[in-house]
């Protein structure tokens, strides 16, 4: 495994921070609901949301799962892009994942995992044959098949209403950003 590079570790110090700061430090009533993306011209939306709720959990799981991803298949993607087009592409996955769940779902959206699907998808796609080990359960799988699995195991359970709580269509979404963006540089020799 490769070191961590810089803005993985970065995007993984300001995770951490925020969901303690958020949770445990900072004094202020209902401050998560500023974390917390609502569809927008609803109760509860503010405009500052549209980026804080990718920086966010919902409890100690939901983000130690987050940046495992994270950890796992960020440098590499960082290494080969470089920093400025993995930010790039870490943020945007994020956007069109919320997008994505707030056009087929009205539930609020909170936590990373949009974008962490982007940088996992970017890697599948740019590694399709890297064999990775599954934790649960843990059999080994090619990585295009992984993100083929994950995609697919997101689209049946948010049109199933499976496991209720989960933001699966913005697991999608970010997913599909990162495919989708890792072919049009690769197309476009951007990379």
């Amino acid at each position: 495994m490769m070191s961590m590079t810089d803005v993985v570790k970065n995007l993984l110090i300001i995770n951490v921070i925020i969901f303690f700061a958020v949770n445990f430090l900072i004094p202020i009533p209902n401050i998560q609901q500023y974390f917390v993306l609502y569809r927008p011209f609803t109760l509860g939306f503010e405009p500052v949301q549209i980026v804080t709720h990718m920086f966010s959990h919902a409890n100690i799981s939901h983000l130690f799962f987050n940046m495992l991803g994270l950890y796992m298949f960020g440098s590499m993607v960082e290494a080969t892009l470089g920093p400025k087009r993995f930010l790039i592409l870490y943020l945007t996955s994020g956007l069109a994942a919320s997008a994505l769940q707030m056009l087929l779902s009205p539930s609020p959206i909170l936590g990373a995992s949009g974008a962490v699907f982007g940088i996992t998808t970017a890697f599948a796609t740019m590694f399709p044959n890297t064999q990775l080990m599954l934790l649960f359960p843990p059999i080994p799988m090619k990585a295009k098949y992984m993100a083929i699995l994950f995609i697919g195991v997101g689209l049946y359970s948010g049109l199933s209403g499976t496991n209720d709580g989960i933001a699966h269509f913005a697991h999608v979404g970010g997913a599909l950003w990162g495919f989708f963006m890792i072919i049009y540089w690769k197309q476009n020799n951007l990379r």
